[in-house]
Formats: structure tokens, C-alpha cells, sequence
């Protein structure tokens, strides 16, 4: 179960496809140049390689265990942790006004995909921290930043955020945890939260969590919910760690993947906590975490792929199962024209989906630091509309990837030894969490389609003909294929805007595959052109995956909009009492 960072393929679609260029010329960025990111992506995949890919396996085989009221993280997890945080890779995108490093968020991706590739379950927990930050420093006073942000920029401490309740999931109007004020400025909190990834381990001293409760009297609803910060030790006034709070882990999840990751069942029980934001607006303050927890969680469908991928591929070259043709017995399955078809496709798959999540990162990057307001808020529309779309298209490619590698690894992908079931198994939580996949489509079209009348995705298919230009200058460039795709994601989404709700409904997740196909395969002609200009030897690469996706990949988006032009119709043909049968 050896990884290797894809370091050539990431800094390929960092320079020519997200454009990393544009975003380092911002004078935010004015100390990270070339050979930087260079040296910071070599060090993560040597970080991911030999220090979170070797405890993979562990994690998945021993869980984390709960003992007494406390919770141990599986062998070697702890270790690993104490490491991530002396190398300080948590605190690379955090501004350095609050300890950070300041780099932009793109650089954070790739860096990112590694450490998820290497290791899903481990990676799990810095992103709730790195999330957890931006919450806090976004919506918290200026005592609880100062109390908690540094430590948790730096991996001291870590940050955990409980959303779920048994009857409260997707939609968190039903939240029944509650906040009674105390005589001091704190609240008490008491409620049951599950699902709470990392909600507790002996990884850090100290887990901060972020907890959505009800003040007495809230309005009903998603309107009367708040957020608290709850730390599981209080910190005293010298900054040292005082008696633990009154909430605690009182069952571990056993779940499909992920094993390493320790899903807790949190029980509060008058808990400590303090206002975060204003009363009643708790949601409003957990979007800023979740929204870039789910661009993370697309990264995470690209790097588990990734893994999964390159276990398959080297399984391909050692396996021998019948003759290859045009080749001698005794050849490996790599020669069978099936397997290099399932191959190619992954690799090609997870090339766009990676280019989306770039994509998506590099506008944020801009939106936070572009010196010019009309610069900031083009880049932050085309953020938010890039963002359900790099979770839900890359976590779906993730987990398809996952599949298809078990396949080629015939029946030893169903035997637990190869690792090939853990990758489909830890792939497969991703497009559940952080919303799901059907609510991400339903984000795309209702509030980044319709709500602006489509003028976010008809700027981005302004900027993607742009390159459609480019591929008319560039021999053996996939032109034709290129401007069908975008004509046809033109048509999907004129047709969103102008059907009835129930029918945008009914074909959300098909709009959003389609959108997925479409920006993927025209990110991947603009690597491919930008690099042939630029005279890369690999960019003759790039461009053969380019094509291949123009021939097999985009096509699949004008199925996608022959069902959208039927709207609600065929999924409501069968009577409801027919479901179960005829």
C-alpha cells in the first residue's frame, strides 16, 4: 500500500490550469514565488510518503479506542500528529497575523490531497481544525481569539465542530441542544451531538469545539440556533490548561471507512461555553467553516482516488492473468486493452477534478486579497459557484475511481489484504459529509444559478470560451469537442433558469455532473495549451489526457442534458405505491 505524491501533475495544473501565477502576483503573496511552492509541495509528499502512508493501514485495522471517559487514536497516530505539528503544515493558509504562514489556499490543496491520499482517517483532523480556526477568528470576540486561535493555528490545540443530532442531520432546524446563560457571560450547554468526527482524542491537550445550541426563547427553526465554543479543558488566565469540561465522547461510531478517524457520540451535560457571533445567527457563523470544509472534502474524493489509482496501476503491472494480445505469455494484465481503458479513465477523471478544486481555491485566493473591489467580487462569485461543484463532481470521481480499482484488481480487490477495499470504503464517506452531494446540486442550481439569473456561470462560460479560443491555436487540441461541451452546459443552464422548481429539483444532481464535465475537460485543454506554449515536456502528456477526456468524458455531458430537458417528469412516471413493485 505505497503512495507517491503526483508532485508532477500537481505543480503542471497549479501553473497552467489554476493559474498560481496570477494569484502569487498579488502583493498579499509578495514573498511566495516558484521555487517556494516547489520546495513546500517536495516536502509535503515526503511528509505524506514516509510519515502518514506507513500508519494508514494501522489506522484502518485498530481504530481508536475509547476508554473511560477518555479517547485513545489508533497506533502510531499520535506520533504522526506530534510530527504534522513541528513541521507546522496545519498553519500554511492561516494569515500570519494569527501565527500562520499566509499562503494562498491553492497551495493548500495540493499540499492537502497528499495528506489525505496518504492517509484519509489522520487528515480528517487538521481540516476540522483549519476550519475551525475560521470560524472563530472570523465571528469570535477578540478574548477568545486571543485565548484559542494561535494554539490551534499551530496544531496545539485542536477544533471540532458538532452539527448532528440524532433528529437533526442535513437540515439543523431541528437542533434541540441548549444554552442557558449563566451569571458570568457563559452558557451552560447540555445536548447530545453524534457524528462528531475527532470529537475527541490523545492526540492534542486540548480539542475546541464549536456546538450549535438553542438559547431559551429562540425562535423555532434554523433562525433561533447559535454557536458556542465549548474547549474540553478550560484555560486558565496564564494560559495553562485547567479542569477538564462536563461533556465527553460516550460511544465511537463503527463505521464503512475511515477507521482511524474517531467518530464520537458527544454527550453535554451543563458544558461551559461562550457565544460565538451574534445570538440566533450560529448557522450564519458555521457556514464559514463548512463552506471551506467542502471544497476540502472534494480534495479529499481526488486524493483517495489517487490512492486508489495508483494501487491498481502497480497491481497492473505485477498480476498476469491470460494472454495479452500482441503481447508474449506471461505478461501482465496492463496489456489488456480493458484494464489500460479503466486506467487511462481514472487517471483522467481525477486530472479534471483536480483542476476544479484548484480552480476553486485559486478564486478564493483572489477574492480574499485582490487590491481591485470588482476583481474581489468576480472571484468570489466564481468561488461560491465553483465550490458545491468541486465537492460533489470530485468526491463522486473519488469514490467511481475507489470502484474501478477494486475491479482491476479482480477478486484479490475484494480481499482486505491488497488495501484496494479500505481506499473504495474510506472513499465512499465523502459525498455523505459536509452536506450531501443532492444538497450541493441543489445549492448549484437555487442559490448560485437561479437567485443571480445565472450571471456567475455565464461569466465562468465566458472565461472557458477564452479557452475555447486558445484550442483553435493549438495543433491537435480538442476545439470541436470543446465548444459542443460548452454549448451544451449554455443550454443546461438556460434551462434551469427557466423551468418550474420541481423540475430544477428533479435534475440538480444531472446539472452539476454535466458542469463537472464541461470545466473539467476545458481546465484540462488550458493546462495542455498553456503548457505547449510554454514548451514543457509535459504538456504532450497532459493534452493525451485532454483528448481522451473530449472523446469519452465530455460526450457524457449531453446525456445529462437530454434528461434535464425532462425535468421532473420521468423520476414521478412510476406511482409512489409502485416503488416497491410492479
Amino acid at each position: 500500500m505505497t503512495y507517491a505524491a503526483p508532485v508532477k501533475a500537481m505543480n503542471f495544473l497549479l501553473k497552467y490550469a489554476a493559474g498560481i501565477d496570477s494569484v502569487i502576483a498579488q502583493p498579499a503573496f509578495s514573498d511566495v514565488n516558484e521555487e517556494l511552492v516547489t520546495d513546500i509541495l517536495s516536502g509535503a509528499a515526503s511528509f505524506s510518503e514516509d510519515i502518514l502512508a506507513p500508519i494508514n493501514r494501522n489506522g484502518d485495522l485498530h481504530p481508536a479506542k475509547l476508554d473511560g471517559d477518555d479517547v485513545i487514536a489508533s497506533p502510531g497516530f499520535k506520533e504522526a500528529y506530534h510530527s504534522f505539528v513541528e513541521a507546522g503544515w496545519l498553519g500554511l493558509p492561516a494569515p500570519e497575523a494569527i501565527g500562520g504562514a499566509g499562503l494562498p489556499s491553492v497551495i493548500s490543496v495540493a499540499v492537502n490531497e497528499m495528506i489525505y491520499a496518504s492517509n484519509m482517517a489522520f487528515g480528517l483532523c487538521p481540516m476540522l481544525t483549519a476550519s475551525a480556526v475560521k470560524a472563530i477568528a472570523a465571528h469570535a470576540s477578540e478574548d477568545l481569539k486571543n485565548i484559542y486561535v494561535e494554539k490551534m493555528v499551530t496544531g496545539e490545540w485542536c477544533g471540532a465542530m458538532d452539527l448532528t443530532e440524532p433528529q437533526a442531520g442535513s437540515d439543523l432546524g431541528p437542533v434541540r441542544s441548549k444554552a442557558v446563560p449563566n451569571s458570568d457571560g457563559t452558557y451552560s450547554i447540555s445536548g447530545q451531538k453524534i457524528f462528531i468526527t475527532w470529537g475527541d482524542h490523545d492526540c492534542a491537550e486540548n480539542i475546541i469545539h464549536l456546538v450549535l445550541a438553542r438559547l431559551p426563547d429562540a425562535p423555532s427553526g434554523s433562525k433561533g440556533i447559535s454557536l458556542f465554543l465549548c474547549p474540553k479543558y478550560m484555560v486558565n488566565s496564564d494560559g495553562s490548561l485547567g479542569e477538564r469540561n462536563s461533556f465527553k465522547a460516550i460511544s465511537l461510531e463503527h463505521k464503512l471507512g475511515i477507521h482511524g478517524s474517531p467518530t464520537c457520540v458527544m454527550e453535554f451535560e451543563g458544558a461551559k461555553g461562550w457565544l460565538v457571533g451574534d445570538e440566533n445567527r450560529g448557522l450564519a457563523c458555521m457556514f464559514t467553516m463548512m463552506n471551506e470544509a467542502r471544497l476540502f472534502v472534494g480534495v479529499q474524493g481526488v486524493a483517495i482516488g489517487e490512492r486508489a489509482y495508483q494501487a491498481a496501476l502497480i497491481f497492473s503491472k505485477d498480476r498476469v492473468q491470460g494472454r495479452v494480445i500482441n503481447g508474449d505469455r506471461g505478461d501482465p494484465i496492463i496489456g489488456h486493452p480493458d484494464v489500460r481503458r479503466m486506467l487511462i479513465d481514472s487517471k483522467t477523471r481525477l486530472m479534471g477534478a483536480r483542476a476544479i478544486c484548484m480552480a476553486t481555491a485559486a478564486a478564493s485566493d483572489i477574492a480574499s486579497v485582490a487590491e481591485d473591489e470588482t476583481t474581489r467580487k468576480k472571484a468570489h462569485a466564481r468561488d461560491v459557484l465553483l465550490t458545491p461543484i468541486a465537492k460533489a463532481y470530485s468526491s463522486d470521481i473519488g469514490v467511481e475511481v475507489a470502484s474501478v480499482g477494486v475491479q482491476i484488481h479482480g477478486g484479490m480487490g475484494f480481499i482486505e489484504e491488497t488495501g484496494a477495499a479500505q481506499h473504495y470504503r474510506d472513499a465512499r464517506i465523502a459525498p455523505i459529509y459536509e452536506g450531501t452531494n443532492g444538497i450541493q446540486a441543489m445549492d448549484l442550481v437555487g442559490r448560485k444559478i437561479r437567485r443571480d439569473g445565472g450571471e456567475a456561470m455565464n461569466d465562468l462560460i465566458t472565461d472557458l470560451r477564452d479557452i475555447l479560443a486558445m484550442a483553435g491555436t493549438v495543433d491537435g487540441a480538442p476545439e470541436t469537442a470543446l465548444k459542443e461541451g460548452l454549448n451544451t452546459l449554455q443550454s443546461a443552464t438556460e434551462t434551469i433558469l427557466s423551468a418550474n422548481e420541481l423540475d430544477v429539483l428533479a435534475v440538480a444532481t444531472n446539472y452539476l455532473q454535466l458542469a463537472g464535465r464541461v470545466i473539467s475537460g476545458a481546465f484540462l485543454i488550458k493546462a495542455a495549451c498553456n503548457g505547449l506554449k510554454d514548451g514543457d515536456p509535459l504538456a504532450e502528456n497532459m493534452m493525451s489526457l485532454a483528448r481522451y477526456h473530449a472523446q469519452v468524458i465530455l460526450p457524457e455531458a449531453h446525456a445529462h442534458l437530454d434528461y434535464i430537458r425532462t425535468g421532473a417528469e420521468t423520476i414521478f412516471a412510476l406511482p409512489l405505491d409502485n416503488l416497491a413493485d410492479l
